[in-house]
């Protein structure tokens, strides 16, 4: 379990690709804490750590992970998202995030707001929805839904998210990793199957 509340950017410093996987090498502050096993939320998605070497810790992303997220266009000096799996008995700052990555969206524009910016998304209204105000977390920060409509929905960035994630990098045509609301999700499901 995650909170959407980014610890970190980290870079990626190795790619290789083995039997339809990518295990990825990832720098990050916080290397000298980490122990092989750990869940490490990248740009939203849940990866286990698997190695540790002195500059870097080693993950793989599979086949499934591959398909539904953004992690196969990851590059060596890409910049990551982080954030460790949150700890029991900690605030809960953001709002409960798995890891589980629902779908991609793209970045359509970027409007600046009087010392924020508005970002604006589309996606496959088919893989999931939004309402305004409710939570959506986008390549991992836990975010608040400004603007909602069938496929499409826009957040408004602060200038310290903006600064601390990959959130600077953005510009029209970027494709982010999204997880709807795991409550939504559930209601929805209760729904469907009544």
């Amino acid at each position: 379990m995650f909170t959407g509340i980014i610890e970190t950017l980290g870079r990626v410093t190795q790619r290789k690709e083995e039997e339809g996987n990518i295990h990825f090498g990832i720098a990050a502050s916080f290397l000298p804490e980490l122990k092989i096993d750990q869940s490490i939320a990248h740009n939203g998605v849940c990866l286990t750590v698997t190695e540790i070497h002195e500059d870097h810790y080693s993950v793989t992303a599979i086949a499934e992970t591959l398909r539904k997220t953004n992690l196969s266009r990851l590059i060596p000096g890409d910049l990551v998202n982080l954030e460790r799996c949150m700890k029991l008995g900690d605030r809960l700052d953001g709002h409960m995030v798995q890891g589980h990555v629902d779908t991609t969206a793209v970045c359509a524009k970027i409007n600046d707001e009087n010392g924020s910016k508005r970002f604006f998304f589309t996606y496959d209204k088919n893989a999931g929805f939004t309402v305004p105000k409710g939570s959506i977390c986008v390549n991992g920060v836990s975010l608040t839904v400004a603007e909602s409509k069938p496929g499409e929905f826009s957040v408004a960035i602060i200038p310290h998210t903006l600064k601390l994630t990959n959130f600077h990098l953005m510009k029209p045509g970027y494709e982010v990793n999204v997880e709807f609301d795991i409550l939504g999700k559930y209601i929805s499901a209760l729904l469907e199957n009544r």
